[in-house]
Order: structure tokens, then sequence, then C-alpha cells
């Protein structure tokens, strides 16, 4: 009787306590010795582990985000170079496209071929790879060469001449207004500035449009 009573203290004891409980030897009227394991402590252990894994995953995640901000190794000029010996002609503009969008990291180099055919060339931020060429269907062209015309400043050497400003993320080629060559430079800090370069001296002077002027106000 007393046998019994024992293991359905022990079952009870199991059930109520959520682990396992096992009788190590039962010998006649006396009480039984057992040792019960509670499998909730390594149960939480495993769930801390889990959790830590997805604490780890996510700061991961975090990283490799960050990784795909472009700075780019190519710059501005080395992109103009490549799509030109790729596709021949003038380049008219060229701009640093960093895929916010969901699309690839691009540099997109606008040129202007002969016959007045426009291509649009990619070229690999990274490696300097050009990506791919397709026509565009621009109708500027007479405006564009009348722009150029006089001109001695090509868009790579408008390039090279803003990088002493900052990082280059486009230039650009003003048909319109004043003409010349338009850069836009980005810091470190992610600050940008608008900079026109003379299309037959190089000079790079402020825009000044630009919102970033230090002029003073009269």
């Amino acid at each position: 009787m007393k046998r019994n009573i024992v293991i359905a203290v022990v079952t009870a004891a199991a059930l109520v306590g959520g682990g396992t409980a096992t009788a190590l030897a039962v010998s006649g009227d006396d009480a039984p010795t057992t040792r019960a394991t509670d499998t909730r402590a390594a149960d939480d252990g495993r769930d801390d582990d889990a959790r830590d894994d997805d604490r780890d995953d996510d700061g991961a995640r975090d990283r490799d985000d960050d990784a795909q901000a472009v700075p780019s190794d190519v710059t501005a000029a080395d992109a103009v170079a490549a799509a030109l010996k790729h596709t021949p002609g003038t380049a008219v503009s060229a701009e640093l496209d960093d895929g916010d969008d969901g699309g690839e990291a691009a540099w997109e180099v606008d040129v202007l071929a002969g016959g007045d055919t426009w291509h649009s060339v990619r070229v690999d931020p990274a490696t300097g790879k050009v990506l791919g060429a397709h026509e565009d269907d621009e109708d500027d062209a007479d405006e564009v060469r009348a722009a150029l015309k006089g001109a001695s400043v090509t868009a790579e050497e408008a390039a090279k001449a803003a990088a002493a400003e900052g990082t280059v993320v486009s230039v650009d080629l003003d048909d319109d207004g004043d003409q010349g060559w338009e850069a836009e430079t980005r810091t470190s800090g992610g600050d940008e500035r608008d900079w026109r370069v003379d299309p037959a001296s190089g000079k790079v002077t402020a825009d000044r449009d630009d919102s970033g002027d230090d002029g003073d106000d009269d």
C-alpha cells in the first residue's frame, strides 16, 4: 500500500514540476530514493542560446546592411574612361547610382556617339568593368554639341578637377544657361556640394545656386 502511495507522489511531482522524476529504488515498506531532473532549466538555457543566436544574426545583418553603402572605389573620371573605351564618343555626364532603390549600384555614363546616337553605359563602381550599355532616344544632341563647341575640358578632366573638393558623385554638362560642367561632391560625413568647372580653363568654383554656399547674406 505504501509503495503505491509513493509511486503516486513521485508521478504527481513530475507532472506539477514540469520535469522528469525517476524512482531509483523501492524496497519493502522503506521510503523510495528518488532523483528528479528538471528539464525546464535545460530548455530555458537552449531558449536563451537561441535568442542570443537571433541577436547575433540581427547584428550580422546590420553589419551587412552597413557594408552595402557605396563608397565607390572607381572614380567618376575612371568610370568615364571605361565607358568611352567600351563605347567611343563624347561623355556628357556620369552619375553614381548607389542602388538605394534596390537596384545594382553602378556608374551611369551618357555618351553621345557619331550620328547623334546616345548610349547609356553602366560601369561597376568596385571594379571599373562595364556592366552593360544600351541606346537612348534623347533628342538634344544639337544643344549638347553647341555647348561643347570651343570647350577644351572633357567630362573626365572636369571630374578630376572637381575631385580636389571631395568625392565626385556626378558630373554633367550644362547645355543651358551658363553652360560648362557641373559637378557634385560628397564628403565622408555625407555633406554634398555643387561646383562649376569652366569648360575652357578647368577652373573649379562653388555653384552660386548651391544651398551649401558659405557666402555672407546681404
